[in-house]
């Protein structure tokens, strides 16, 4: 069975939510974060760090 990743990582994510409760706050600026580091000069870093 073939599951996109932005498929599984919704999951994972809402059950991370679900479960863990951490505060709104944190998970915004994880995304955001995220967001801002990919799109930026360390974006190809942090992609070879993370293979």
């Amino acid at each position: 069975m073939d599951v996109p990743l932005w498929l599984a990582l919704l999951i994972v994510g809402w059950l991370g939510v679900k479960l863990a409760r951490p505060p709104l706050w944190l998970v915004a600026v994880l995304l955001l974060g995220g967001f801002l580091i990919a799109g930026s000069f360390l974006g190809p870093a942090v992609g070879t760090a993370i293979k």
